[in-house]
């Protein structure tokens, strides 16, 4: 099935895979509460017990260096669209407050980002993600 949208993640190709694995959870977190349409419906087995909804499309995985984030952050704002990020800094912090203090300290131009995640238009998200490639 082809959908008209798509959900993104894009990591910076220097992480170990722990941090891979928790920023690509933090940064879909992002877009399922900024957009609670793209959830599914409640998921049941045989016996009828019910498990949580997920997205009902595919999230798609991307890598790429710190340049690629920094013109890919770029890009999206340039296209209005809203994306979530994670930055290096919140690797050291526990709580969402610090979380936001860190992230606020920085001018946007220099965040030293390590990942981002964006839902929008296919051919718009294409061109956001211009240059990277999917995670192996």
């Amino acid at each position: 099935m082809r959908f008209d949208t798509k959900i993104a993640v894009l990591l910076r190709d220097d992480l170990e895979s722990w941090q891979r694995l928790n920023v690509t959870a933090f940064l879909v977190s992002g877009i399922a509460a900024a957009r609670p349409e793209l959830i599914g419906e409640t998921y049941r087995d045989a016996d009828g017990t019910e498990y949580l909804p997920m997205f009902g499309q595919p999230v798609l995985v991307f890598v790429g260096d710190a340049a690629l984030l920094a013109a890919a952050r770029q890009r999206a704002l340039q296209r209005g669209m809203r994306i979530a990020i994670y930055t290096r800094e919140l690797f050291g912090t526990d709580n969402d407050e610090d979380n936001r203090a860190a992230v606020r300290a920085v001018p946007g131009e220099k965040l030293d980002l390590v990942g981002l995640a964006v839902h929008g238009a296919r051919n718009a998200v294409d061109k956001v993600l211009k240059g990277a490639r999917l995670h192996p």
